[in-house]
């Protein structure tokens, strides 16, 4: 998710003025409204990170019609790079005058989807660098909702922008007032993983929101291009980061999961390392298993087979360099967006196991990948690691796996 947004730099811009101009034209001839009506926040959290003017961007409704995706993360708003505190497409396109990507945003509302816009990542001048203050900076991203209608955003706060205290004070103050000044607004809040979970400027991110008292909807890691091998690795360092979550700002286990994403990288990454489709199915078990808010990933320009499969071992910016169909990443997001959250507590004690054999299941214990306990008179197997998630309280996509009566 990171040197790649800078690869393949204007190659479709010619791709982007087509896809779903006629359906701009139309609106735009007829007066018509840009308002969608808002997705749940379950679409916005999964919503796959799309680049609309850069590395061969695929046609969304195509995608639409393929997957079943509704939600569309467009990246990235960055400060002009000549300069100043407006924003713009890539530093390059003014929001203020922008077509292109907005008949984009016509096209999926016109197919009932709709699109959260990220702001940042890896490459170019953010706009936190650039605005004098939050309020400033505020008012700039204010532009980009208000044209585009937004009932999401993201703010993608990494390298080198992320190494800059002030900038970053600046992005979430920024983000605090966004959120506001926009009742419902679903703000995420996205930066790099590490095996712990996050690094030094992750924490700082994380206690400079503390300190301004800004609880987004949640903050996602990007465990990959850091000496990750698969899912195990992406799962322990989910599993750090909620720790981190839990100590900066007091939240028990559960609320921390609440308010924690995923964003992984599809196929090969910058650094070699490489994500499959099992990866994906055992980190979304994960996410939905812990009740995690988001799961997302880079990118969909990237979610085609290459030519060979391979690539010849090299990283790419428009196809995943792994064996795959189109769009056999996005499927995943479907999927999460298609888990309903529980909506009530679960009981912290089990009721009777009756002749149960396996040992009585308890909300305090630690249970690993093949344990069994007895919960309802019914025998349970834990699929991977597990506390306090009651057997049964989540279905299919539960930890437990229901081995049948007593």
């Amino acid at each position: 998710m990171r040197r790649l947004r800078a690869l393949l730099s204007g190659v479709a811009t010619a791709a982007l003025a087509t896809a779903g101009l006629a359906a701009f034209a139309v609106q735009q001839a007829s007066g018509a409204s840009a308002d969608a009506t808002a997705l749940s926040n379950r679409w916005y959290a999964a919503a796959p990170y799309l680049m609309p003017h850069d590395n061969n961007p695929p046609d969304a409704g195509a995608i639409m019609d393929a997957s079943g995706l509704k939600a569309f993360q467009l990246a990235f708003i960055l400060a002009p790079n000549g300069g100043g505190c407006s924003p713009t497409w890539d530093g390059t396109s003014p929001v203020s005058s922008d077509t292109a990507v907005a008949s984009v945003i016509s096209a999926i509302r016109a197919k009932g989807g709709d699109v959260s816009v990220s702001i940042g990542g890896y490459g170019g001048t953010k706009l936190g660098q650039t605005c004098s203050d939050a309020a400033s900076t505020a008012a700039a991203y204010q532009q980009v909702i208000t044209k585009y209608q937004l009932k999401a955003i993201d703010f993608d706060l990494e390298e080198p922008e992320y190494e800059n205290t002030a900038a970053i004070a600046r992005e979430i103050g920024a983000a605090k007032i966004l959120q506001q000044n926009n009742p419902g607004l679903y703000v995420s809040v996205t930066t790099a993983g590490t095996a712990d979970g996050t690094g030094w400027f992750g924490k700082q991110m994380l206690n400079e929101a503390k300190a301004q008292g800004f609880t987004p909807n949640n903050f996602s890691i990007m465990p990959f291009d850091g000496g990750f091998n698969g899912a195990a690795a992406q799962t322990s360092a989910l599993t750090n980061f909620n720790a981190i979550l839990r100590s900066t700002f007091g939240w028990d286990e559960a609320t921390a999961y609440a308010h924690e994403g995923f964003s992984g990288m599809n196929g090969r990454s910058d650094t070699g390392e490489y994500f499959t489709q099992a990866d994906f199915q055992t980190v979304l078990d994960f996410a939905t298993g812990h009740h995690m808010d988001r799961f997302t990933f880079w990118s969909l320009n990237r979610d085609r087979q290459c030519t060979p499969p391979d690539n010849n071992g090299k990283t790419s910016g428009t196809c995943s360099s792994v064996a795959q169909a189109d769009w056999d990443f996005a499927k995943y997001s479907v999927k999460f967006a298609g888990v309903t959250p529980p909506t009530t507590t679960p009981p912290t004690t089990p009721p009777p196991t009756g002749s149960c054999t396996a040992t009585a299941w308890s909300a305090a214990a630690v249970y690993n990948g093949g344990d069994t306990v007895s919960y309802g008179g019914h025998t349970w197997k834990a699929k991977w690691w597990t506390q306090n998630e009651t057997p049964g309280s989540t279905g299919e996509w539960g930890v437990w796996q229901d081995l049948g009566t007593c």
